[in-house]
C-alpha cells in the first residue's frame, strides 16, 4: 500500500466503506469490484478498500476478531505474530516487572496490540513510514502506545525510559525470498541482541529454522507451536528467561475455543534415548520438541525409544498417558499394525490385497517423495491406511499406522 492509498482510506467516506464491505469472498470480489465502481465509488479506493477486505480476512487466523477493525499490508498479515503467542509475549514482560517496551520493529502492530493489551505503556517504531501509519491506526484505542516512523536501533533507550525491547527482524527480502543468515536480517541479528547490555529484558522473535549453533549462551531459546504448526522462536534474555538459559518447546493447542498449553525444556543436557525395535504404538513429536532438540525428553516422557538414533520418532510397546488437563500433547500417536522393510512390489501387493484406495504418506529419514511413490503405488479401493516412511536402526521400512483418536 502506498501513502495516497492509505490517506483515502482513512479519509471519513474510505474508513466508512472498509468497513462496510461484507465479509471477504474471493469469487464475488470482481462482482463487487464492479458495483462499487457503478455507485461512482473511487477506483483507487475501492481497490484500496476490497484489499483490505481480502487481508483482514487472512489476518482472522492468527487474529481473530481484532482483524476487522485493523489494516494491513501483505508483508504484514505474513510476519504479524498470532494474537495467542503475542499474549504470551506480553505476559513475558510484565511479569519481569517491565513498565515500558520499545517494539523496535514493530510491523503492523500485533505485539505491540498485546503489550498495551496488558497495560504496558509502549514505543512502537518502523522504518517504513506507510507500516508505521498503519501501526498507529491499529493502536489508536491505547493511548499508552506511541509510534514512530523512525529506526529502532537509532532510540535513547534510557532517555526513553524503556525497560524492556522487543524486536521482531525481517527474514524477507523486498521480492519476498527467506533470509536464512541471521546477519542479513534487518536489522542484523547481533545488533540487536547487543541490547541487552544497555537493557536486560530483551526479547526477539526468529524464524524457527535458526540453527542451534551460534545461539546466545545467556538466552532462553524457545520454539513455539500453534495447533501443530511451528510458527517461531524467541530468544529472551535477563528476567524475560525466569528459568535461565537453555532450549525449550512451547506447544499451544485449541480445541472447542479453549486453548491448552505445554513446555519442555532441556535442563538435564545428559537425556540419552534407549533405541529399540518397533512397539505396538508409534508417536511423532510436535514439530516444535523436535526443532527444539528435545527429541530425547519427549521420549523419556511418553516412556518410549527411538526407532533410530537419528529419527524423531518414538515406539512404546504401551499406549502413553494421556496429557494431564489443561496440557497440549507432545506428540501425535498411532497404533502400528503393520511393519515391513521398504520394498515397492511387496507394498503395492499389501494394499491391493486390502483394498486400500486412500492413502496418507508420511516420512521422515528417507529420500522417497510421498508423491512419487503415491504414483507408483497406484493405490485402487475403498479402504484407506496411513503410512510411516522411516528408517528403523539404519534400515528403511515401512509402518502402516492408525491414527489414536
Amino acid at each position: 500500500m502506498d501513502a495516497p492509498s492509505l490517506t483515502k482510506l482513512l479519509s471519513p467516506e474510505g474508513w466508512a466503506l472498509v468497513n462496510s464491505l461484507p465479509p471477504y469472498d474471493e469469487k464475488q470480489a470482481m462482482a463487487l469490484a464492479t458495483r462499487l465502481r457503478a455507485d461512482g465509488v473511487d477506483p483507487e479506493l475501492a481497490a484500496a478498500a476490497l484489499t483490505q477486505s481480502r487481508l483482514r480476512a487472512k489476518a482472522r487466523a492468527k487474529l481473530g476478531d481484532f482483524a476487522d477493525g485493523m489494516l494491513f499490508t501483505p508483508d504484514g498479515v505474513e510476519q504479524a505474530t498470532r494474537l495467542v503467542v503475542a499474549a504470551l509475549h506480553a505476559r513475558r514482560y510484565l511479569a519481569a516487572g517491565v513498565t515500558r517496551v520499545a517494539d523496535l520493529t514493530c510491523g503492523v502492530g500485533a505485539d505491540a496490540l498485546a503489550f498495551a493489551g496488558v497495560g504496558l505503556g509502549v514505543l512502537a517504531t518502523d522504518v517504513d513510514e506507510v507500516t508505521a501509519a498503519i501501526a498507529t491506526v491499529n493502536l489508536r484505542h491505547f493511548p499508552e502506545a506511541e509510534v514512530r516512523h523512525a529506526d529502532g536501533l537509532s532510540l535513547d533507550l534510557a532517555a526513553e525510559r524503556v525497560d524492556g525491547v522487543f524486536a521482531d527482524p525481517a527474514r524477507r527480502t523486498r521480492g519476498g525470498k527467506r533470509v536464512f543468515d541471521p546477519a542479513a536480517y534487518a536489522p542484523p541479528l547481533d545488533a540487536v541482541w547487543a541490547l541487552r547490555e544497555h537493557v536486560p529484558a530483551l526479547g526477539i522473535k526468529v524464524g524457527p529454522g535458526i540453527p542451534h549453533q551460534g545461539l546466545p549462551a545467556d538466552a532462553e531459546t524457545q520454539w513455539v507451536s500453534v495447533d501443530g504448526d511451528v510458527v517461531e522462536a524467541g530468544l529472551w534474555f535477563g528476567p524475560l528467561a525466569p528459568d535461565g538459559p537453555g532450549r525449550s518447546a512451547l506447544l499451544l493447542r485449541t480445541t472447542g475455543g479453549v486453548t491448552t498449553s505445554r513446555a519442555l525444556r532441556n535442563d538435564d543436557e545428559d537425556v540419552v534415548p534407549d533405541v529399540g525395535p518397533v512397539g505396538a504404538y508409534l508417536y511423532e513429536p510436535d514439530g516444535a520438541v523436535i526443532r527444539a532438540g528435545l527429541v530425547a525428553h519427549a521420549a523419556a516422557e511418553l516412556g518410549g525409544r527411538l526407532l533410530d538414533p537419528t529419527i524423531a520418532y518414538v515406539t512404546t510397546d504401551q499406549p502413553a498417558a494421556a496429557p494431564a488437563p489443561g496440557r497440549a500433547p507432545l506428540a501425535t500417536g498411532y497404533r502400528v499394525l503393520d511393519v515391513m522393510p521398504f520394498h515397492l512390489k511387496r507394498l503395492k501387493a499389501y494394499l491391493r490385497e486390502r483394498g486400500v484406495g486412500r492413502l496418507t504418506i508420511k516420512k521422515r529419514g528417507t529420500a522417497v517423495t510421498p508423491e512419487q511413490l503415491r504414483t507408483q503405488l497406484a493405490p485402487r479401493g475403498d479402504g484407506e491406511a496411513t503410512l510411516v516412511l522411516t528408517r528403523v536402526s539404519g534400515a528403511q521400512h515401512v509402518l502402516v499406522v492408525d491414527p489414536l483418536r
